[in-house]
């Protein structure tokens, strides 16, 4: 078994380096790295999460060469609810290297520390955004789509522009739970800690905006800067009046009218927006990326939900254990009378048929678990995904809808 490293043990590195947790007299230093590789706005965003109680400074790691910040990374604590259950989770975000040092195992130093981290959180999956393949390498797969931002064609009519006002920390409680009435439909849902309410509530690369009704809010959405286009994300309402308001008053703030909103299919923003979107076919795959750490403790934890999913769709496993395969390793789960045991971890099993099991390639087990195709869907697309009793594991498998709110919009 690994041996996790206490997050403050400074590491030496290659070329007289050192990783270590980020300290405060770093601050300058990281925000002039992060807004250098990346957006000026970065350094804020950085600021925000370790001054935050909830987050602090040992959310963050840095690589110094001597007393210069040459790397860092920042690792932010979700929640990720897969049905009823809720799996605690770790995001990456905040990752930036000086060009000087780039090609020297940094990126994949602080990643090894983010993940040490994560797991001393007690988180049991991984969830991020990333640039194009970058993260496969350090154990991340493509697993959950990114849903479209679509054109709006023409604003809902009505007289005037709806007054919306930008959020404040008291309308947190009431955004959170329009959020909360949102993502109820989804069978996958991450959404923002109270940690991050706050954050956002400071950052710069988008506004929290409120319609009221009555003195109680009633619909959100979250806009990037009236610089150019608009896109509304994370938009929710109460009702299809309040949801075509919020809508009316985002596009009122761009001169030309040029808004895009995000889709979250089903949700009672989507119904009220429906004949005002262009919906346009998609194309380019995005996907957030999901990392399985530990697949036998993940495993473990959605025994309640693999149960209910066999008894509500009526699966008969009979008297052999459920079996999964990812062909270097296997995960045998006993049926027991009144639900699943405990995960047994065993070795290689090349042929998982043989035993009534599924067969799963390593890098498809994100997407089993928390994709929108379900084992039927991936098994149409991948040889090495597949079932020997497949009405038994198409229903613990099955396709999911899913709803991500992350502190970056992936837009």
């Amino acid at each position: 078994m690994k041996t996790i490293m206490p997050a403050s043990v400074p590491v030496p590195l290659p070329g007289g380096l050192v990783l270590r947790e980020a300290r405060p007299a770093d601050l300058d230093q990281i925000g002039a790295l992060l807004a250098g590789r990346g957006e000026p706005a970065d350094a804020l965003d950085h600021r925000l999460v370790v001054e935050d109680p909830d987050a602090g400074w040992s959310a963050c790691a840095v690589v110094v060469d001597g007393d210069r910040v040459v790397s860092t990374a920042t690792l932010l604590d979700e929640d990720l609810r897969l049905g009823g259950v809720l799996l605690p989770a770790g995001q990456v975000e905040l990752v930036a290297t000086a060009k000087d040092y780039e090609g020297r195992g940094l990126v994949r130093a602080l990643m090894g520390w983010a993940h040490d981290r994560s797991a001393a959180r007690g988180h049991v999956v991984q969830a991020m955004i990333g640039i194009p393949y970058f993260y496969r390498r350090f154990g991340y797969e493509y697993a959950i789509d990114i849903p479209q931002a679509l054109a709006v064609r023409t604003p809902p009519p009505g007289e005037g522009a709806p007054a919306l006002r930008t959020a404040r920390p008291d309308d947190i409680p009431a955004m959170a739970a329009l959020q909360d009435a949102a993502q109820a439909r989804f069978d996958v849902a991450m959404p923002h800690s109270a940690a991050c309410w706050r954050w956002l509530l400071g950052h710069e690369a988008s506004d929290l905006r409120l319609l009221e009704r009555d003195g109680a809010v009633v619909a959100a959405g979250r806009t990037t800067p009236p610089d150019g286009e608009v896109i509304l994300a994370e938009a929710a309402a109460r009702d299809e009046a309040a949801a075509r308001e919020l809508l009316r008053g985002v596009a009122a703030l761009v001169p030309d009218g040029r808004v895009r909103v995000v889709d979250r299919a089903g949700t009672v923003t989507a119904a009220a927006w429906q004949e005002f979107l262009e919906h346009e076919p998609r194309e380019q795959a995005e996907q957030y990326y999901v990392r399985i750490p530990d697949v036998a403790a993940l495993l473990d934890r959605l025994r309640p939900l693999l149960w209910q999913r066999l008894t509500a769709a009526g699966a008969d496993p009979g008297d052999r254990d459920l079996v999964v395969s990812t062909f270097g390793a296997h995960y045998r789960i006993p049926v027991l009378a009144d639900g699943l045991g405990d995960v047994v971890t065993g070795g290689p099993m090349q042929g998982p048929k043989a035993v009534g099991g599924a067969g799963v390639a390593p890098d498809q087990l994100p997407a089993l678990l928390f994709g929108p195709h379900g084992l039927q869907g991936l098994s149409r697309m991948r040889p090495d995904v597949y079932a020997a009793r497949e009405e038994l594991f198409h229903a613990l498998f099955p396709p999911l809808t899913a709803d991500v709110l992350s502190f970056y919009l992936p837009y």
